[in-house]
């Protein structure tokens, strides 16, 4: 693996992630926009959020949210100016605050000027900007294709949506006349294109990206290799000109995208990570039926670990954009259990707006561009009981997206106000995990219950000072955890349960849920700890914990 500079700021890193249309309109035309995240600074701070992710915020048609760019350069008049994102980054960071922007590497739009170029008969710069092929009659394989809407003799290749056409980064193993070499001119252009789009927002104060489709750049490259050496060179260009850009992938292979130079990697919610056997299937493992399973999870997890050498690079999101919201199988206070894992495993944790408060993915909505099924987790984000839940003051037809229409949907003020909701319940996880070196970013993580179709789920998070142990569980039975090693010094032990009337729970009158019990040893009895938990109905005590020299 290649030594790369770390900022250090990531190591504390909790992220807020914002789609810009959906979280606060500041100018009454049912849009968010960036003077809206700028007002809500204060809030993503103190829910305990010092990073932000924004959704792609440039010039564009928005046949796919954004993530179709017409102008690398220009904000999207929709969310303001080029000025109000600098000012944006300002005021973020007075608040020692980062902003990672959304780079879309992949593709562009129709509409971008140089596909308007590219589509030429006669040949110029940007000719080669694209993938084509050179023939209209033939299709680039494996791919969708544009083709017949100009002069130029050929298909040319897309990522996704029919208007998205792939730029262009060369073929690793060119096999038609058509496919250029990563080391032809046309990729290598390209390459410096988009470097020269990662200057101009660094310049302007970004700090670093968030890379879409990081990991299918160049193509007919199964192994990743050619990618690999790509992002290589871009590591080279920010080390020498940018050093403290923070750079996470699209990727789901941590171990490539390290050695590409990336900090951090996506753990994706589809592929083979087992994402979904968490929170979004069936029956999942943050289910308080107790029917689901985390094994498949862990192994994959735990591969991609060793893979990464244990530097903490996967980052496990709440949700985003792509995929449904948090609370469509996890519900109640299952949800805080379910937050009490994603805040205390290594890499840096996302939460995806409105997450932290419980939104539901609202059902039936008819597309807005280009969302599709995806359009019910994109609902604008709901603050209050006024008017559109305090996120515009538009008349509700014009709102970028309909919003839940419960009458009873969670909004902030009333989870703020509440000493038992998700909200505080977050702020409370997110404050222990920063006050722990342990719980960090870069924490080594060693599980050490994590059976086929059992709970519970317990892990070891260590740090050079200290050794955590996170145990679990949804259901009412026995937890045993035998022989955790700990380092010297005082231990705490984090133990998080799910209460409700099929588990009862008793314990301190002013506990909340789930608990967290913290058993401190001191450093001259410290050697390994045998120990039982016992999640039933009878009431707890520190008697569970017995000590074993």
């Amino acid at each position: 693996m290649n030594n790369i500079n770390e900022p250090k700021w990531l190591d504390n890193a909790v992220f807020y992630e914002i789609y810009p249309q959906s979280f606060n309109d500041t100018n009454a035309d049912g849009i968010g926009d960036i003077n809206g995240i700028t007002e809500k600074l204060d809030y993503i701070k103190d829910l305990g959020c010092n990073a932000i992710w924004i959704n792609p915020c440039f010039k564009s048609p928005f046949g796919d949210a954004g993530y179709d760019v017409e102008d690398y350069y220009m904000v999207a008049p929709r969310y303001g100016t080029n000025e109000d994102l600098a000012n944006l980054f300002k005021e973020a960071h007075k608040r020692d605050m980062h902003i990672l922007l959304d780079l879309v590497p992949g593709h562009t739009s129709v509409q971008h000027e140089w596909f308007k170029q590219s589509m030429k008969a006669e040949k110029n710069e940007f000719t080669d900007r694209y993938v084509w092929t050179d023939s209209i009659w033939e299709e680039p394989q494996g791919m969708g294709c544009i083709r017949g809407i100009s002069d130029r003799d050929g298909s040319c290749a897309v990522n996704f949506f029919s208007h998205q056409p792939a730029l262009n980064y060369g073929y690793y193993k060119p096999e038609r006349p058509w496919q250029q070499s990563m080391d032809d001119e046309g990729p290598k252009a390209t390459l410096e294109a988009m470097k020269d789009v990662m200057r101009f927002w660094l310049q302007m104060g970004a700090d670093g990206f968030r890379v879409d489709m990081a990991g299918s750049l160049v193509k007919n490259d199964e192994d990743g290799k050619g990618t690999i050496k790509l992002w290589q060179n871009v590591r080279e260009f920010l080390d020498k000109e940018f050093s403290n850009a923070a750079m996470v992938s699209e990727w789901g292979e941590p171990d490539k995208s390290l050695q590409g130079g990336f900090h951090m990697d996506f753990l994706l919610h589809f592929g083979p990570s087992h994402y979904n056997d968490l929170f979004r299937c069936e029956e999942p493992f943050f289910s308080s039926r107790g029917k689901g399973d985390v094994s498949a999870f862990v192994e994959k997890y735990l591969e991609n670990y060793e893979k990464s050498e244990k530097k903490g690079l996967m980052c496990i999101p709440s949700g985003n954009h792509d995929m449904g919201r948090l609370s469509q199988e996890v519900k109640g206070d299952e949800l805080k259990v379910a937050f009490a894992f994603l805040l205390s495993m290594p890499g840096a944790p996302f939460i995806y707006y409105g997450d932290e408060i419980g939104m539901k993915y609202v059902e039936g909505l008819t597309s807005v561009e280009g969302g599709y099924g995806r359009t019910g987790s994109r609902t604008p984000m709901q603050w209050d009981d006024s008017l559109n839940a305090g996120f515009s003051n538009a008349k509700k037809e014009m709102l970028y997206i309909a919003q839940d229409s419960d009458e009873n949907r969670p909004t902030v003020k009333n989870q703020a106000a509440d000493e038992n909701s998700l909200y505080n319940e977050i702020k409370k996880l997110i404050k222990i995990r920063k006050e722990h070196t342990a719980l960090l970013s870069k924490g080594e993580i060693e599980f050490v219950a994590a059976k086929k179709d059992t709970y519970p789920l317990a892990y070891v998070r260590s740090s050079e000072d200290e050794k955590i142990l996170v145990v679990i569980t949804l259901v009412e039975r026995t937890i045993e955890v035998k022989r955790v090693n700990l380092l010297t010094g005082y231990h705490p032990i984090f133990l998080f349960l799910l209460h409700n009337e099929q588990t009862p729970f008793r314990g301190p009158p002013d506990a909340g849920v789930p608990r967290i019990i913290s058993v401190f040893w001191p450093s001259h009895q410290a050697a390994s700890l045998s120990l039982s938990f016992c999640c039933s109905r009878h009431s707890f005590s520190r008697r569970r914990f017995s000590r074993s020299r």
